[in-house]
């Protein structure tokens, strides 16, 4: 049996949850906005217990690595990290663009998934799957006007799953919106990221923010 906790921070709603060989067997929803940091312990512990495990029993833990959140991310990962040094398993990073995919790359009705998520007005966090998951344009930053001749390509038999607005919606008939992504879907895929020992590198992983930090240089500095 392979034990994977689950964890999302990467917006509002927080997710734990807890899948046995791509099944989920428990999962808890945090609805009280950006308040991650003082309740994520108190999650995973609920989370577990609800499973019939206890920590030791992980096999491995997957984190929403991005795009998202600066702060959210943050404190997802630097939970998950620090369960796998203490536990001695493995951490998976996945992309919430890939994860907003799974869900309809496994039903296969399409040949392409474009995956979208708002950045901040008029910009976009976007991502191409296959309906294996094969990523066909990676995870970027772009903005409105270059969304669309970057997709084009891929529209044909292609639905859009993600955020939705009228500019998205004038690029397909075809939009999935949703805000996060199905923990049914992401038990599966993690399962089979976990047989195939696709595991990140746990000293080094830093979130998928996809964007630069903007700074203000001060007007007196040199």
């Amino acid at each position: 049996m392979a034990y994977i906790l689950h964890i999302d921070t990467s917006a509002d709603t927080g997710l734990t949850a807890v899948s046995n060989n791509g099944e989920v067997v428990s999962q808890v929803i945090n609805t009280e906005t950006r308040n991650h940091a003082s309740s994520i312990n108190l999650h995973i512990e609920q989370a577990v217990t609800e499973a019939g495990i206890q920590l030791k029993d992980l096999s491995a833990v997957s984190v929403c690595g991005g795009p998202g959140s600066y702060t959210g991310l943050r404190i997802g990962l630097s939970t998950a990290k620090g369960l796998c040094y203490i536990l001695n398993i493995p951490l998976m990073m996945h992309s919430k663009l890939v994860l907003l995919s799974a869900d309809t790359a496994f039903s296969k009705s399409y040949t392409h998934i474009i995956a979208i998520l708002q950045a901040r007005e008029s910009e976009y966090f976007v991502a191409v799957y296959d309906s294996h998951l094969k990523e066909l344009v990676a995870p970027q930053h772009v903005a409105e006007e270059q969304l669309s001749d970057l997709i084009k390509p891929y529209l044909s038999n292609a639905t859009i799953v993600g955020y939705s607005d009228s500019f998205i919606n004038e690029l397909s008939d075809s939009v999935i919106e949703k805000e996060n992504p199905n923990i049914s879907s992401w038990g599966k895929y993690a399962a089979e990221q976990y047989s195939n020992k696709h595991f990140a590198n746990l000293e080094y992983s830093e979130p998928f923010y996809l964007k630069q930090v903007y700074t203000h240089k001060p007007k007196n500095s040199k």
